[in-house]
């Protein structure tokens, strides 16, 4: 039983790790790519993305419902763009993080957003994650639409990267609309 949870935990860092240097690779190949949506003739404004998904989705073992709630930024810090968010689940479960993105475009209308964030988890009921503190790495796959709202999937992992004694990480499933803010203002 302890070998099997040993190789479960040792499967979800190499998912983090293979997560974090996706972000990476993505970011330092792709740049020319996102630089294109963000010129003057196509802007990206900043949104407000609800989502609402499932709580360990691999393991299976302590799952929630999830809602999220996150600021996607529309400045940008070489290719990555700022965000903050937070996310509760339906065992008392939260999550409040601040990281970075990155959009990278397949045409006019798909997008693959890699991110990561660090944050504070508190569990409530539910999964004990180890640590207080814990890193998100995600990838989202979106359609924007032609008022640059999108719709998306998304994949995360939060892992306490080994700095606690018991490091278990989680993954989560969510299906997130993100909204442009001047379309929440009704401009």
């Amino acid at each position: 039983m302890l070998g099997s949870v040993r190789m479960v935990a040792a499967a979800g860092a190499r998912l983090h790790g293979l997560l974090c240097a996706v972000l990476l690779v993505v970011g330092l190949v792709a740049a020319p790519v996102d630089a294109r949506a963000d010129d003057e003739a196509d802007p990206e404004p900043d949104a407000l993305a609800f989502g609402a998904g499932w709580f360990d989705i691999i393991k299976m073992r302590d799952n929630a419902a999830i809602l999220n709630l996150e600021y996607r930024s529309d400045k940008k810090l070489w290719v990555f763009k700022p965000m903050f968010g937070m996310w509760a689940s339906s065992e008392g479960g939260f999550y409040g993080y601040a990281g970075i993105r990155m959009d990278v475009y397949f045409g006019n209308r798909f997008v693959f957003t890699p991110s990561f964030a660090p944050g504070f988890y508190h569990e409530g009921k539910g999964k004990d994650l180890g640590l207080e503190i814990e890193f998100r790495s995600s990838v989202e796959v979106a359609y924007r639409f032609d008022d640059y709202s999108r719709l998306s999937l998304g994949l995360a992992h939060l892992s306490n990267a080994s700095l606690g004694d018991k490091n278990p990480g989680v993954e989560t499933l969510t299906l997130t609309y993100s909204v442009p803010f001047s379309k929440l203002l009704g401009d």
